[in-house]
């Protein structure tokens, strides 16, 4: 039995290790803090699923706050939102994939994948624990969507649906290009290296002068993929730069890439040498590795601005006296709708109460509920604190105050990287820096040895290229972006 205990014989729930204010709710010799939880149990004990609690200790939520009302999911009932929110449907079966924040430890993904034990109707279920989503297979005929999301939401696993939901998947903010980039420069740095490991280990002489100039020349030619089209963003940036007069962090990159590459081609077809294609190569990986995280980064970082990511699926409607809960997508001008404690206000309303408290938070930042009599304007986004009301909507919910604010052109604009303009405006300074050191060493050896002057200017262009700083700031932003994350500090 899990229980602690101390001096004042302290006794927590079996399913989610909150301590035991009501010891009578014990079944089977196990204390539970309330009925949701005792409930849970209840229903892995009937279908031999107590395993589920060997895995963690307390790895259940706590079931006290979740909503109790039966009708809650009849929206899900609604033929135009399964269309929306199902992955795939034939005559035996269906797939949906879920978002379900509750996922958190071994035991989640091991009951979830288990689905198929509690309900004939489920056939299989699998976890993607890192995005916190299961996708699900039912036979529609022996278990609606309704049931299924209610199952869910009694063993404490209740999907997050938003009306973001309807109208398709997100689109993935990561470049296409780049992850083509990224790989032509992996596969091309990987066999440059290959070539090039006699030369670590000085081993040439073993090699012949033939299969050394070989090797040479197919660095060569792997090289050519890797500058022409893997760095070719780079270009693009620095190109467009200076055509604003302006130098940012890419324009010293090229040049350190222009300048290793015509080095290495000089190294190689007039001295005979292996050059630093390698090197090259490898360089190009690393800073496209680096941007490849920043982007994966802030896309899982990234804030939607779609208000329907914030407003529920469905509302209660009142029609005849009777509640009927409707997806938000069929509210219209006149209906009649019942707004409970700590509900979304999906849409501009006239209130029909006598008095309403209304927490605007979600739309100005101020926390302290405004109070409100009947016949006034509630605005969508605020949310009832206190006993339910009842509100006539004036406008759709996509015609309302909320959206209009969140739809503001200041959403709108590009935000420019953290670090960048700072970046920029060093990279201005240092170019011309590095130039003038560049060209006065060449000035310097050219009049004595115009081969080592060659060698002076290539190599203060190459060693003093940024390109620690352009690989260091993604991944140093993108770790310290995922700590602030874990710490709900967005």
């Amino acid at each position: 039995m899990k229980t602690t205990s101390n001096s004042n014989s302290i006794t927590k729930c079996y399913h989610c290790g909150e301590v035991c204010n009501e010891l009578d709710l014990v079944h089977d010799d196990k204390h539970f803090c309330c009925q949701g939880c005792k409930l849970v149990f209840e229903v892995l004990s009937e279908n031999d699923l107590c395993s589920y609690y060997e895995l963690e200790e307390f790895p259940g939520e706590n079931q006290k706050l979740k909503s109790s009302k039966e009708n809650r999911f009849d929206y899900l009932e609604d033929a135009d939102v399964q269309s929306q929110l199902l992955d795939f449907k034939s005559d035996s079966e269906s797939h949906i994939t879920f978002t379900i924040p509750h996922i958190h430890c071994a035991s989640c993904i091991w009951l979830l994948e288990n689905l198929v034990q509690i309900h004939s109707g489920i056939l299989s279920s699998r976890v993607d624990f890192i995005k916190k989503k299961v996708q699900v297979k039912l036979n529609q005929h022996k278990i609606s969507l309704k049931e299924l999301v209610s199952l869910l939401a009694t063993i404490g696993y209740e999907p997050k649906i938003s009306l973001s939901d309807q109208g398709g998947k997100p689109k993935t903010t990561i470049d296409k290009k780049l992850i083509s980039q990224l790989a032509v420069a992996g596969f091309c740095f990987g066999n440059m290296m290959l070539f090039s490991l006699p030369e670590y280990f000085s081993e040439t002489q073993f090699l012949g002068e033939g299969f050394k100039g070989l090797f040479n020349y197919l660095n060569v030619l792997l090289a050519l993929p890797v500058v022409f089209y893997s760095a070719n963003s780079y270009y693009v940036s620095a190109w467009n730069s200076l055509k604003q007069r302006k130098i940012n962090m890419d324009v010293p990159i090229v040049l350190g890439i222009i300048a290793l590459f015509l080095y290495s081609l000089w190294q190689i077809f007039i001295f005979g040498n292996a050059g630093f294609m390698d090197s090259l190569g490898g360089l190009l990986f690393f800073l496209l590795l680096g941007k490849y995280y920043q982007q994966k980064t802030f896309s899982a970082l990234e804030f939607d601005r779609d208000y329907k990511s914030y407003f529920p699926m469905a509302v209660t409607k009142l029609v005849q006296d009777k509640e009927e809960v409707v997806p938000i997508s069929k509210l219209e001008i006149g209906d009649v709708i019942l707004i409970r404690n700590e509900e979304l206000i999906p849409a501009d309303a006239i209130l029909l109460s006598d008095q309403a408290s209304i927490d605007y938070s979600f739309v100005t930042g101020e926390e302290i509920p405004v109070p409100k009599s009947k016949k006034e304007i509630i605005y969508a986004g605020g949310r009832q604190v206190g006993d339910p009301i009842l509100l006539t909507i004036q406008k759709s919910p996509s015609q309302g105050y909320l959206t209009d604010l969140w739809n503001n052109e200041t959403f709108e604009k590009k935000q420019d990287g953290l670090l960048e303009p700072l970046a920029n405006k060093v990279s201005s300074v240092f170019t011309w820096t590095v130039l003038s050191i560049s060209f006065l060493a060449f000035g310097y050896w050219s009049l004595q040895d115009f081969s080592l002057a060659i060698k002076a200017f290539t190599s203060v262009l190459i060693v003093a290229c940024p390109c620690a700083l352009a690989m260091s700031t993604p991944f140093t932003l993108g770790n310290t972006l995922k700590f602030l994350g874990r710490q709900s500090f967005i």
